[in-house]
């Protein structure tokens, strides 16, 4: 699936403020360097996911200083080998979601201290709200801004219900 999963979910910028322009609300950003572009636009995601690389790389300080300085309300860290999506993932992408959209309006950085956060912009497609923003990196192309509706939601229930794991247990943990 290696392949279905690098064609991005959406148009692709360059800017963040074209970007967010076009975003929904609530925000939701999978990764570090899409995570401190927006922060430099002075809008902080509803919801962010981090693993401290860009590339497979360490990211620079002044991209880790600027994600870690208490621009969220929470930071929480789990667990996330590499190719996976653990239940400790899924489940704090959704408490974190029902955080940023229950009226309290909090934001939440997920931090990936182990393995990578690649995939969590499929489970947060899957059960964000209508015409909230999903915005992930696209390697040397730019920023991918996915949309939530039924359709983009269909596509990505597709994606995961073909990949090796227990699809109910992640509709369980995800409330979907």
């Amino acid at each position: 699936m290696r392949g279905e999963l690098k064609d991005p979910l959406g148009p692709i910028y360059t800017d963040a403020d074209e970007l967010l322009g076009q975003s929904g609300s609530p925000l939701i950003a999978v990764g570090d360097i899409v995570t401190y572009h927006l922060l430099l636009g002075h809008t902080r995601p509803a919801v962010a996911l981090v693993d401290g690389k860009t590339k497979r790389e360490a990211v620079t300080a002044e991209v880790r200083d600027a994600i870690d300085t208490g621009a969220f309300d929470h930071h929480v860290r789990v667990r996330n080998p590499a190719g996976t999506l653990t239940a400790g993932l899924l489940e704090e992408l959704r408490a974190a979601l029902d955080r940023a959209t229950a009226g309290e309006g909090q934001s939440t950085v997920i931090e990936v201290t182990e393995g990578e956060e690649d995939l969590a912009a499929l489970p947060a497609l899957a059960v964000a709200p209508d015409d909230a923003g999903v915005v992930y990196g696209q390697p040397d192309e730019g920023m991918v801004l996915a949309t939530v509706d039924d359709e983009a939601r269909e596509g990505v229930w597709d994606l995961l219900e073909r990949m090796d794991g227990d699809i109910e247990r992640v509709r369980d943990l995800l409330g979907a």
